[in-house]
């Protein structure tokens, strides 16, 4: 979420571009210069917008206000009517990102606002407070992030199972945990079970709980993780990996909503909301044999997909920060920043790994930090290969290297073509992302290109994505 300070006396002006900007937006409003520090500062606020429409006493101060937020880095944009469009250039001019007309289109406005953000200078920024519980929180402001909020907006204050699907290191979790602290249940327990962590010969007893003597090796009777969900929340992960057998014990769960400690004939109501989570395909599971299609149904309420890093590569820069600010933090060193050049090799990685590979890269960077900024050469080295691609003049002719991005251009191209021109399903068949598809295509010899430039434009005209 993008969070805007308006620097206004308009005071109908917050509510109506509330109103008329959607989620990805939060905005706060102050009429002074301390208050709109005081939002930069305390509330984490990423951009001022300041608004021209003032009387010409006030503008002077405002103006003057203005030129020193700037001078001191923040990020401006001005909002001015036509009348203004002379004072807005001379604010351009000092150092402001750039003005909209008064009143704004929204979508221009909505434009204005994300490229402001994304081309803030890549520092550490405050971070909002973390959620009560100290659970981490989703990252991203990327169309794809915004659809995973309104779904999660959607479903957290409805009591209905919810399947949250995506690749490994894509933040299932995270979602979860999110539907929880969103919810009426956010001061109630949240569990989180991997299934495929248990032993088969351990789930069930693991999941309903056990009386003394159940089995062989029991001491006590103990509470399973239905039971310690209590009213609040029970995350299984990798709901896939159960067997047939207790497939068929958490349907008879869910279809009854009570269940039973092993050794015990004592049926224990289920209060507890559930989610469930996998990196599996259940649909060619269930078309298998392997995962029941009754038991789908009932947990495949409202289904939310957890997009991939390559797909939001535009997110990359915002969540690299955080994990740095994380871990220089943990590490007690200076790190304050990450490098053009080290940023634009984070966003040109496919990033098979997703998420979790970028904290794992972000924390190695750190560690070899020498200065206060991560540089090109702190990231691992199967990273800094994707530069070649950028620099195809400094590859000599026949060399590994340059046999190495000629084969690049050519998958990319390939699947460019079988998909149509549609550069986005190209991309996810890759598995990289959409501007790094982009990149390799563009740097193809014309005359050695396996995809005649006619015919990719012609596929492109086709299918603009």
């Amino acid at each position: 979420m993008i969070r805007v300070g308006l620097y206004t006396q308009d005071r109908a002006l917050q509510p109506l571009l509330s109103s008329a900007t959607g989620l990805e937006f939060q905005f706060f409003s102050e009429s002074g210069e301390d208050g709109i520090r005081r939002l930069v500062e305390d509330e984490h606020c990423d951009v001022v917008v300041l608004d021209l429409n003032l009387s010409d006493s006030e503008m002077r101060g405002r103006m003057e206000a203005t030129s020193r937020l700037i001078a001191d880095g923040y990020t401006v944009v001005v909002l001015a009517d036509d009348t203004m469009r002379t004072t807005a250039s001379e604010l351009v001019d000092e150092g402001a990102f750039g003005y909209v007309r008064r009143p704004p289109s929204m979508r221009d406005l909505r434009v204005m606002l994300r490229r402001a953000y994304e081309n803030a200078p890549a520092k550490v920024k405050p971070e909002p407070p973390a959620p009560e519980n100290g659970a981490p929180r989703m990252i991203g402001s990327s169309e794809a992030m915004q659809q995973v909020y309104r779904l999660v907006e959607c479903v957290a204050k409805i009591d209905a199972s919810v399947l949250v699907v995506g690749e490994s290191g894509t933040g299932k979790e995270l979602v979860a945990r999110a539907i929880h602290t969103e919810g009426p249940r956010a001061r109630k327990p949240f569990v989180a079970v991997s299934c495929g962590a248990i032993p088969e010969t351990l789930i069930e007893a693991e999941l309903f709980g056990h009386e003394k003597g159940a089995f062989t090796g029991t001491v006590g009777s103990r509470e399973g993780y239905f039971e310690q969900a209590a009213d609040g929340t029970l995350f299984l992960d990798e709901i896939g990996e159960l067997s047939l057998y207790t497939q068929v014990k958490l349907l008879r769960v869910l279809q009854q909503r009570e269940f039973s400690r092993l050794g015990s004939n004592k049926l224990i109501p289920l209060r507890a909301r559930l989610v469930f989570a996998t990196h599996r395909n259940l649909e060619e599971l269930v078309a298998e044999g392997k995962f029941r299609q009754d038991l789908y149904y009932r947990i495949n309420v409202m289904k939310i997909e957890t997009p991939c890093l390559s797909e939001h590569a535009d997110d990359i820069p915002q969540i690299a920060l955080h994990f740095l600010r994380q871990y220089a933090r943990s590490f007690a060193k200076p790190v304050t920043s990450i490098e053009a050049e080290a940023m634009e090799i984070l966003q040109s990685y496919a990033w098979p790994g997703n998420v979790r590979e970028l904290e794992n890269v972000i924390q190695q960077a750190v560690i070899m930090a020498e200065g206060r900024a991560v540089r090109a050469a702190d990231l691992p080295s199967h990273l800094q290969i994707e530069r070649l691609i950028e620099t195809p003049e400094t590859l000599p002719a026949g060399s590994f290297e340059r046999q190495l991005r000629d084969y690049k251009v050519r998958l990319a191209e390939s699947a460019v073509r079988e998909h149509n021109g549609n550069k986005t399903l190209a991309a996810r068949s890759l598995h990289i992302s959409r501007a790094y598809l982009h990149r390799l295509i563009r740097s193809s010899d014309p005359a050695t290109s396996f995809l005649p430039t006619e015919e990719l434009e012609q596929l492109e005209a086709a299918h603009v994505n």
